[in-house]
C-alpha cells in the first residue's frame, strides 16, 4: 500500500506548550512532589553512589537472579535517565534551582563516568567491568543508554544546557563504531527495546542523520536469521535454550519486524519497538514498516486491550497471553505498558492525523497510564487491575522502579502529545486547557484552548498569527463524540465533508482573532466486551468522554458485585466529588441484589431478590486516592 499523504507530522517540543486546567494540576503535582521524590528514592536505593567515581562502587545491591544472570540493578541508569527527563520538564513549568542543581550534579557524575571511547554504563563499569556488550539479550545496556538519551534531549530543550546531550552524542557515536556488519562489529540489538526511539529524538534535536541510521539498523536487524541472540549465547559459552523465557517472542525477536503480525511477549518491550518502528517509518517514508504496524495495531486493539487502554494481562511475562484473555482482578496491565502504548499511538500519527490511533492514545493516557500516579504525585501503581477486593494499593517504591518516572515524565511532557506539526499544518490530537506555539511555512502560529475538558466537552480555540497566514488545522473528532459540532467564527462547519480519517481538516487563510468552537458531547456510554472475553460476559462498563469509570467501596459500601445495571439505562446524574480535583462523578439508578434472607446458607434454589439502588461511579484513574476499599470496573447486567 502506497500512501498519498507524504506529510511528516512531528510532535511539538515540550517548552512550546503551556498547560492549565486538568493537565496543569497533574503537572503541578509532578513539579511539587514527584520530581524531587524520584531523586530522593533513587538516591536512597544507591543509584547516585553507583555512578559517582569519587565513591566506592556499591557492588551488587540487588542480588543477581541466576535464571537470567541479571539484576534489576542493571537498569539503574534508566531510572536516573527517566528521573532527569521528568525534572527537565518540571523545570520548564516551575523553575527550581535546588532540583536543577541536583540534576546538574548527576550529569557531572556521568561526564566523569564516561570512558574515553564514549562508553558509559554504571553496572558494566563499576560492578561487572569487562562484560560490556557480551549479553545484549538480557542485560539492558542499550535500553539504559536510550533512556539517558531521552533525558539529554529533554534537559537540553528545557534548560539549554548541552552537557548531557554532548555526553550521549559521544556514546551514540561510539555505538556507531560498535554495531554493524563490518569486521569486528556486532550485528546485534538490545533485548529490551528503547534505544531505537531515543536515537530518533537525538537525530531530530541535533540534525544528525547518522543517529536515524543507527536506529534503523537496530530495527532492521531484529529477528534476522542466523539469529543474533543464539550466536551471542554460543560465543559466551551459554546454552541458547537455557533462557528464562524460552522464546524470542518475549522480546519480539522471533521474526523480522516486517513479518510480525501478532503482538506477543513483554508488553513494554513491544510498545517501545513499535514506537521506534513508527518513527523510522515517518522519517524514511517506509510503507513496509507502516503496513506491519497497522496489522499489529489491529491485533492489539481488537483482541488484546483492556477497556482502560491497559495491555499485558499476565504477571508471568509482564505481557501478552492469548487472544481475548483479559482477566480483571489479576490484570497486570503495567503502567509502563500503557505509557508505551501512548508513545506508539503518538508516533503512528507521524504519517498523518488518524483518530484510530489518537483515540487509543487518549484512552490509554487517561485510563491505563494516569492511574499509575496518585493525585498528590507521591505514590504509584505498577500493575493496574480492573477489580480489587481492597488489597491493592499504590506503593512508595519498587525493586524495579520503572513505572514512577515513566508516568511522571509522560505527565510532565503531555503537551507534546497534544499537538503535532507538519510543514504547513498543525494537528490537535488531544484537548485540554493549553496554548501552543508553532512555526509553519505560513508563519508563526499560536493556538489557545479554553476548556474544562475532560469534565466538559465545550472547547474554544483562539487563533493568533501575524497578519494573515494560510495553513491547515486538523481537529480530532473522537469516534465516541456522537453529535459533535464545529464552528469557525460562528459559522457552522459541515463535519461530513471536512472530516478525513476522523479529523476535521480546516485549511484556509487564518487571522488573529479567529475562533474555533468545538462541542464534543460527553454522554454516559455503556461499554460491552466481545462475548469472546469470558471474564466480562454479562457485564457492562461505563465511559464518559475519554474516561472509563469504576465503582469504589468508599462511595457504595460493600459487595460491589451485587449491583445490577438494567440493559435499558435509567436516570443518571453528574456531580463533583470533593478532594478529587474537580472530578465529575456519575450517579446511576440500578438495582442491588439483597444478600439478606439466606439464613446462613451459601447456596439456595432461587436467586437473590433485587431492590432499587443508586451506584456512584468515579473516573478509574482516580481510584485509591481516598479511603481504601474495593473497586470494580465491570458491573453485572440484568434484564
Amino acid at each position: 500500500m502506497t500512501r498519498q499523504n507524504k506529510s511528516q507530522f512531528r510532535p511539538v517540543a515540550v517548552p512550546d506548550v503551556e498547560l492549565d486546567g486538568f493537565w496543569g494540576k497533574w503537572q503541578d503535582a509532578v513539579c511539587d512532589s514527584t520530581a524531587a521524590i524520584l531523586l530522593d528514592r533513587c538516591e536512597k536505593a544507591g543509584m547516585i553512589q553507583a555512578i559517582d567515581v569519587n565513591q566506592p562502587s556499591p557492588g551488587i545491591v540487588i542480588p543477581i537472579d541466576e535464571k537470567w544472570t541479571g539484576s534489576t540493578q542493571m537498569f539503574w541508569d534508566s531510572d536516573l535517565g527517566k528521573s532527569i527527563e521528568t525534572i527537565a520538564y518540571s523545570l520548564y513549568r516551575k523553575p527550581n534551582a535546588e532540583l536543577e542543581a541536583r540534576a546538574d550534579a548527576i550529569i557531572d557524575m556521568y561526564e566523569k563516568l564516561q570512558q574515553e571511547d564514549g562508553y558509559m554504563n554504571a553496572w558494566f563499569q563499576r560492578v561487572q567491568p569487562g562484560k560490556r556488550w557480551t549479553n545484549l539479550r538480557d542485560h539492558h545496556e542499550l535500553y539504559c543508554a536510550g533512556h539517558l538519551m531521552e533525558a539529554a534531549v529533554a534537559y537540553y530543550q528545557a534548560t539549554g544546557k548541552r552537557k548531557l546531550l554532548d555526553i550521549m552524542c559521544r556514546y551514540a557515536d561510539h555505538m556507531i563504531t560498535v554495531f554493524g556488519h563490518s569486521e569486528g562489529q556486532i550485528p546485534g540489538y538490545c533485548g529490551h527495546q528503547e534505544v531505537e526511539l531515543a536515537l530518533v529524538k537525538m537525530a531530530r534535536v541535533t540534525g544528525e542523520k547518522k543517529y536515524l541510521d543507527l536506529s534503523k539498523f537496530f530495527i532492521d536487524e531484529r529477528g534476522k536469521e542466523p539469529h543474533f541472540f543464539t550466536a551471542e549465547a554460543l560465543r559466551g559459552g551459554r546454552d541458547p535454550k537455557d533462557y528464562v523465557h524460552k522464546t524470542y517472542e518475549y522480546s519480539q525477536a522471533h521474526e523480522t519486524v516486517r513479518e510480525q503480525q501478532k503482538v506477543v511477549g513483554h508488553a513494554v518491550r513491544a510498545m517501545y519497538q513499535y514506537s521506534g518502528m513508527a518513527d523510522i517509518a515517518t522519517e524514511y517514508h517506509d510503507d513496509t514498516l507502516t503496513n506491519a504496524l497497522e496489522t499489529l495495531w489491529d491485533d492489539l486493539t481488537v483482541k488484546q486491550m483492556y477497556v482502560t487502554g491497559g495491555i499485558g494481562p499476565a504477571a508471568s511475562n509482564e505481557g501478552f497471553t492469548d487472544y481475548y484473555d483479559l482477566p480483571n482482578d489479576t490484570a497486570y496491565a503495567e503502567t509502563c505498558a500503557s505509557v508505551g502504548l501512548v508513545f506508539w499511538a503518538s508516533r503512528m500519527l507521524g504519517r498523518g492525523p488518524n483518530r484510530r490511533y489518537a483515540d487509543v492514545m487518549e484512552q490509554a493516557l487517561y485510563n491505563g497510564a494516569l492511574t499509575g500516579l496518585a493525585l498528590d504525585g507521591k505514590t504509584f501503581f505498577y500493575d493496574n487491575p480492573l477489580e480489587s477486593t481492597g488489597k491493592h494499593h499504590r506503593w512508595v517504591w519498587h525493586r524495579c522502579p520503572c513505572c514512577p518516572p515513566n508516568i511522571a515524565r509522560l505527565v510532565a511532557s503531555v503537551g507534546s502529545y497534544m499537538y503535532a506539526v507538519a510543514d504547513n499544518e498543525i494537528a490537535v490530537h488531544l484537548y485540554g486547557e493549553s496554548s501552543v506555539k508553532a512555526q509553519l511555512e505560513g508563519g508563526k502560529v499560536k493556538l489557545t484552548q479554553h476548556t474544562d475538558y475532560p469534565w466538559n466537552g465545550d472547547i474554544r480555540i483562539d487563533v493568533d498569527v501575524d497578519g494573515t497566514a494560510e495553513f491547515g488545522i486538523a481537529l480530532r473528532i473522537p469516534e465516541w463524540a456522537e453529535g459533535a459540532s464545529l464552528k469557525v467564527n460562528g459559522e457552522t462547519v459541515d463535519l461530513a465533508s471536512s472530516v478525513v480519517d476522523g479529523y476535521a481538516r480546516l485549511s484556509r487563510p487564518w487571522k488573529k482573532g479567529d475562533v474555533i468552537a468545538l462541542d464534543l458531547p460527553l454522554d454516559l456510554r455503556p461499554q460491552y466486551a466481545s462475548p469472546k472475553v469470558r471474564q466480562d460476559v454479562g457485564r457492562v462498563a461505563f465511559a464518559r468522554g475519554p474516561l472509563i469509570y469504576c465503582v469504589e467501596e468508599t462511595d457504595n459500601g460493600h459487595d460491589l458485585n451485587a449491583f445490577v445495571v438494567p440493559q435499558k439505562l435509567g436516570g443518571h446524574r453528574t456531580k463533583t466529588i470533593e478532594g478529587l480535583n474537580g472530578a465529575v462523578a456519575v450517579e446511576l439508578d440500578v438495582s442491588r441484589e439483597d444478600s439478606s434472607g439466606w439464613n446462613g446458607s451459601l447456596y439456595r434454589t432461587r436467586p437473590a431478590e433485587q431492590v432499587p439502588a443508586t451506584v456512584t461511579l468515579v473516573p478509574y484513574h482516580l481510584w485509591d486516592n481516598r479511603e481504601p476499599g474495593a473497586m470494580l470496573v465491570w458491573l453485572q447486567t440484568g434484564k
